[in-house]
């Protein structure tokens, strides 16, 4: 009983969270394989400030555990990524990858039934054609809504390795799924094939030194995508340039200085996340200890460098011992990117303003986070006596840490997971 609850408490774990383009929804994908779709809620004239409440629209299970039998793997259902389509009609669309296969789901509202069949009994039957002596006029009745997730598409096939990162074009007929060493292009409507646009495997995996960790289309450009590497660089790509885009066209990476090199250098500088700006013009990249900001018309250093927990560069030590330097944070702008967030441990996340350079820390934990309560901002001392409002880098729970978070496209609201908790915050509306 212990060890079935402890998985279920594993399964819980939130493993990636998404808005769509609106903002009404917000998708959540666990280790379990589930995917939870939160909706949120209308605002009504007597009760003004409910407005920004989500509450859940539908849960599915997308992804199942598998076995690879000619490789002797185990396949894990824990979805790794969730992307959203543009909503294009009265039905919502999303997709959704484990380490091996892609899914396209559709989220449908009925709230009519069709009866009064010819050919068959209300509950689905046949008819015997002998026993039909008039013809009816099927009708629709009005019955309780009800929210139907239907995978329409399964793309599979493609990897041999771990898919880490999917992204949808811009022409919205297209999208890309990536793994530690291939890029591979999709169309929507195709699931049988793809075009590998990326392959950074040597002829001799002994000479493989880095792999890709994340990669991105272009918010308008559907030509262009970056992809960000191990090594802590970031090549952008134009597909226009050739069918296989080894060769990139663009190439950042900052200059390690010689002063600060030791054992840790290499694990710390690799790229967890790349992400473009709403407008285009910049792109995000974390790694283990900081956030920086490229200037896509700059490829020899960053335009902004943010620490994101500094204080913990004296612990790299017992952070490798205890696997944690092995995180992968994720970062995400706000609506009009002037502000940036990103996670870190003990339930910490860390948000900094680009143009008054001002920063803050937060934390989402139970006791804090009653409703319409306001967070309090927190700070970690390094050494010495603490004030009495601070915590001690000493004290920090390494087990306790915000990998994933979500932005709202165009409002103050931000979704925050919090190993199997999820979290949403807005800007306290006076």
């Amino acid at each position: 009983l212990r060890e079935a609850l402890l998985c279920s408490v594993a399964a819980d774990i939130i493993s990636t969270v998404e808005f769509n383009s609106t903002g009404e929804l917000l998708a959540t994908g666990d280790k379990g394989g589930r995917v939870v779709v939160f909706q949120r809620e209308q605002e009504s004239k007597n009760q003004p400030h409910r407005r920004g409440e989500y509450n859940v629209y539908s849960t599915f299970q997308s992804h199942e555990p598998e076995f690879d039998y000619l490789k002797s793997l185990e396949i894990e259902e824990k979805i790794n990524k969730i992307r959203w389509l543009p909503q294009q009609n009265a039905a919502y669309f999303l997709l959704s990858t484990n380490d091996k296969t892609v899914k396209l789901w559709k989220i449908s509202e009925r709230d009519k039934r069709p009866e009064g069949y010819n050919l068959k009994d209300e509950d689905g039957r046949i008819r015997d054609p002998t026993t039909i002596t008039a013809l009816r006029v099927p009708v629709l009745r009005p019955m309780d809504l009800m929210v139907e997730a239907t995978p329409r598409r399964v793309f599979s096939n493609a990897h041999t390795y771990h898919i880490n990162s999917i992204s949808v074009n811009s022409d919205y007929e297209t999208f890309m799924s990536t793994d530690d060493l291939r890029i591979n292009l999709w169309n929507l409507e195709i699931t049988n094939r793809s075009f590998n646009i990326v392959d950074i495997k040597p002829v001799n995996m002994e000479e493989l030194t880095e792999v890709i960790t994340a990669a991105e289309f272009h918010p308008h450009q559907c030509n262009t995508f970056v992809y960000s590497s191990s090594k802590g660089s970031i090549r952008l790509c134009d597909m226009r340039a050739s069918a296989l885009c080894d060769n990139h066209s663009k190439f950042f990476e900052e200059p390690e200085d010689p002063s600060n090199r030791s054992f840790f250098s290499e694990i710390i500088s690799s790229i967890s996340d790349v992400k473009f700006s709403h407008s285009g013009r910049y792109l995000m990249t974390r790694d283990y200890l900081t956030v920086k900001v490229w200037d896509l018309n700059m490829e020899s250093k960053p335009l902004e460098t943010y620490q994101v927990h500094d204080y913990l560069r004296s612990k790299l030590c017992s952070l490798y011992e205890n696997d944690c330097i092995f995180d992968k944070f994720e970062c995400v702008w706000n609506g009009s990117d002037s502000v940036i967030m990103t996670g870190s441990y003990n339930n910490f996340f860390r948000m900094f303003d680009r143009n008054t350079k001002r920063d803050v820390t937060l934390e989402a934990s139970r006791e804090n986070s009653k409703p319409r309560a306001i967070l309090k901002p927190r700070k970690v001392c390094v050494g010495g006596k603490c004030r009495k409002d601070e915590i001690s880098v000493d004290s920090l729970d390494f087990s306790k840490k915000i990998l994933h978070t979500a932005w709202h496209p165009y409002e103050n609201i931000i979704a925050v997971a919090a190993t199997n908790n999820l979290y949403i915050f807005q800007d306290k509306v006076n």
